[in-house]
């Protein structure tokens, strides 16, 4: 992960170091010619100035604008496009100029990379810059004529300067794209530090070192330590209920078994040998399947998908209202309609359906089912009340704890709630939730809340 992350920031960051690098450029050009052009039409300007005698020759100005006009060949050139010729400046003698044409007046041309062959014969480029004029003779109008002044420069002094600017601006742009991917690797690595926390701190349970994950984590890491704790949690949970069950299977056959290992030692006949196999057989069978019921409860999914609990509730009532027909039970539901159970299906009909049946075998006519999301948690699934009561009469307080005491065998509960409440308590438990028993406000009789915790 810290690999494509540098990998990707490195190539968006080479990325955007070149499309700058190639904009500055850019602008230094436009600069820079920019700036070309306003000292040509400086030059220009002074050489407007000039002076026409009588038969209409150019009288240069003495004073020229810059000493380089006067030596052949020095790369900045004057030219002035006359109607009869043209005039060109002492450092025009040698080099082969391009001639431009007569401008209008008014009229300012900016032109180049122009070709021209220098006075060593070689090839070379200049710009261009190009002012249209008039001039009026100040006795007579009618000598008034179009003129153009020309002013060239040599492409090499512009060339070197951007040279020299692309030179150290690469320099920069590279040194500066250095240190900030030195700098990026230094962030990334602090940024993910609390993920290399959390490999070495599964490293350290695989390794039997920890029980699970610490606490000391970002919040955005929070979700993920917490579904790894709880499915250690569940996984140690599992094996602990699978080693139970052995160990209360063992326990529960060792009596029957031993009874038969009795008879046996006793030479009884086979008849009466027969009857006694035949009867703890039968014994060990109900054990078997009381504890495989068990068993086969895996318990609840941190990831489980939602389900809904009227068609479920619907479901199991209609079958004990024709248990109970007799009685005329009348069940009502309360469900609330965003209410959802996230678990397996099979743990949510043996939970409403031991409960419900507790409550038709107890009630006189009426039993309400009551269905209601928990208080919403920010980042977490909602949790869970789900609440059944009857009309009947009732479980006493100092009842309510030997009712839900925790047997090996069906046969050691009392008033009816035996291995149903134990199913329910045992589901519960693995759900991580609570069970309150009581007396019903509204009908009177036994109430059973059964109260699941907000999810990962």
């Amino acid at each position: 992960m810290q690999s494509r992350q540098l990998w990707a920031a490195s190539l968006g960051l080479i990325a955007f170091l070149a499309l700058a690098g190639y904009a500055l450029d850019r602008a230094f050009q436009s600069t820079a010619q920019s700036g070309m052009r306003e000292r040509l039409h400086s030059y220009a300007m002074a050489y407007a100035a000039s002076d026409f005698a009588r038969d209409g020759s150019l009288v240069p100005p003495f004073d020229v604008p810059d000493p380089r006009f006067k030596r052949p060949g020095s790369g900045l050139y004057a030219q002035i496009v006359l109607p009869s010729g043209h005039w060109e400046s002492d450092s025009g003698q040698g080099p082969q100029l391009p001639t431009g044409a007569m401008l209008d007046a008014g009229q300012q041309v900016f032109e180049g990379p122009l070709p021209l062959t220098r006075i060593d014969g070689g090839a070379g480029q200049v710009y261009r810059y190009g002012y249209g004029l008039i001039w009026t003779g100040s006795e007579d109008s009618r000598r008034e004529f179009r003129y153009t002044v020309y002013i060239l420069e040599d492409t090499t002094a512009l060339g070197r300067q951007v040279a020299a600017f692309r030179s150290a601006l690469w320099i920069n742009l590279g040194g500066a794209g250095v240190v900030l991917l030195l700098l990026q690797m230094l962030v990334l690595r602090w940024s993910l530090r609390p993920l290399r926390d959390v490999i070495g701190e599964l490293k350290r349970v695989q390794n039997g070192q920890a029980a699970g994950m610490s606490e000391a984590h970002p919040r955005e890491l929070e979700p993920l330590t917490e579904s790894i704790n709880a499915f250690i949690e569940g996984e140690r949970e599992n094996l602990d209920r699978q080693r139970n069950t052995l160990a209360d299977l063992a326990h529960s056959l060792k009596t029957p078994l031993a009874v038969l290992r009795t008879r046996l030692d006793s030479g009884a006949d086979e008849a009466e040998l027969r009857s006694e196999v035949e009867t703890q057989l039968r014994r060990m069978g109900d054990l078997v399947g009381y504890q495989l019921a068990r068993a086969a409860r895996s318990g609840h999914q941190l990831f489980a998908a939602p389900i809904e609990i009227e068609p479920q509730a619907e479901q199991i009532v209609t079958g004990l209202e024709k248990v109970y027909a007799a009685k005329r039970v009348l069940c009502e539901f309360e469900i609330a309609a965003e209410a959802r159970f996230h678990g397996e299906t099979g743990d949510l009909q043996e939970l409403l359906g031991n409960l419900l049946e507790n409550a038709f075998k107890w009630a006189r006519s009426k039993v309400l089912l009551t269905v209601a999301e928990g208080t919403p948690v920010p980042g977490r699934r909602p949790g869970l009340s789900i609440t059944v009561e009857d009309d009947g009469p009732g479980i006493a307080d100092d009842r309510i704890a030997h009712v839900l005491q925790r047997g090996v065998r069906g046969d050691e509960r009392v008033h009816g709630h035996g291995i149903g409440l134990a199913i329910v308590q045992d589901i519960i438990k693995a759900y991580r939730g609570e069970l309150h028993v009581g007396r019903s406000q509204e009908l009177g009789g036994a109430k059973f809340e059964v109260v699941l915790p907000p999810g990962l």
